[in-house]
């Protein structure tokens, strides 16, 4: 049985322009101790789906128009919020994507890093220090006895996402959501906060749920991969399967504009035109417009494209236009 299943997740936004299809039918499965990637570009989606199961959506003008989040024989969509405030910061944490807004700026670390502990278990503030204390050390910040009694604008970038990965981990969660960790963080950093996350993972046993919309990224850590275009999901395979046999046309010219993967000094390649309005979705395939890379003429336009497991274990939209190419056109 899996540790968290979700199916057909729909978020929408109801707001005066239209509805807002943000997350339209997701569904997928995380397993204890695995590491599921979801990659997409700003506006794909995947942020969204995480903050619905976790009920940080604001209602109005988002609203959960159907699915289910099972974690541990409990829907997180529809349990209440008492409930899913047990679950929420002990059960399942979250690391937000900027550490200078998620953390406040009025209060000390060690308050910060106390409260999911006083909070969610027994603890007294004594032993919720002392813990806090360890957490820091546990993360690779150097004298954490008397750094936890700092401001977060006392340390740096990379210091403060450490600071809140201690805290997401600090009640031992069973699943961590990483949205975007790594994006405002220079390359020599994000491969420590990286490192550091397999680190604390295997010495945790927990499982992991890695947001991003860097795929060179997503090649050092995970284990299986969702990519999210307009709100759905478009592909799902293994890591290693998406990397070398990668079927839809999406997720082909992610691939083709990671910078490391070209030819030095050709111009980087970039994915025509933009995501579309998630208010004014069409019938047919989303990336139609965009794809350069498969046959755009193919692709359909009357219907959305049915999401099926194309080879073994490895699932996406089967729109020929986008699967035009690959072995499986």
């Amino acid at each position: 049985m899996s540790l968290l299943a979700v199916k057909d997740l729909r978020c929408y936004f109801h707001t005066r322009n239209g509805v807002v299809k943000a997350v339209d039918g997701v569904s997928f499965s995380l397993e204890k101790g695995q590491t599921l990637g979801i990659v997409g570009e700003s506006g794909s989606g995947k942020s969204v789906t995480c903050y619905s199961m976790m009920g940080l959506v604001p209602m109005p003008p988002g609203r959960i128009e159907s699915g289910t989040a099972l974690f541990d024989g409990t829907d997180l969509l529809s349990c209440g919020e008492q409930k899913l405030l047990k679950i929420r910061g002990k059960r399942i944490s979250m690391i937000f994507q900027d550490p200078m807004t998620s953390l406040n700026p009025y209060m000390r670390i060690s308050k910060q890093l106390m409260e999911p502990l006083l909070l969610h278990t027994d603890t007294n503030k004594s032993d919720a220090l002392k813990a806090a204390i360890t957490s820091l050390g546990e993360v690779g910040i150097p004298d954490p006895e008397r750094r936890v009694k700092m401001f977060p604008h006392e340390f740096s970038g990379g210091m403060r996402q450490r600071v809140m990965i201690a805290m997401a981990l600090i009640t031992r969660p069973e699943i961590l959501i990483a949205d975007e960790p790594t994006t405002a963080l220079d390359v020599t950093v994000q491969a420590e906060i990286l490192d550091l996350i397999k680190e604390r993972q295997h010495s945790l046993g927990m499982a992991v749920i890695f947001i991003t919309h860097d795929l060179a990224v997503i090649s050092r850590i995970c284990d299986e991969v969702n990519v999210m275009y307009a709100g759905r999901i478009v592909e799902r395979a293994s890591a290693k399967e998406i990397f070398t046999r990668p079927l839809h046309a999406y997720t082909r010219a992610l691939e083709k504009s990671i910078p490391a993967l070209q030819t030095k000094g050709e111009e980087l390649y970039t994915i025509p035109g933009l995501p579309p309005d998630p208010a004014r979705l069409g019938p047919g395939c989303a990336f139609r417009v965009r794809n350069e890379i498969g046959e755009a003429a193919k692709c359909l336009t009357d219907r959305q494209p049915p999401f099926e497991e194309i080879r073994p274990g490895h699932w996406a939209q089967n729109c020929p236009g986008c699967l035009a190419g690959t072995d499986a056109s």
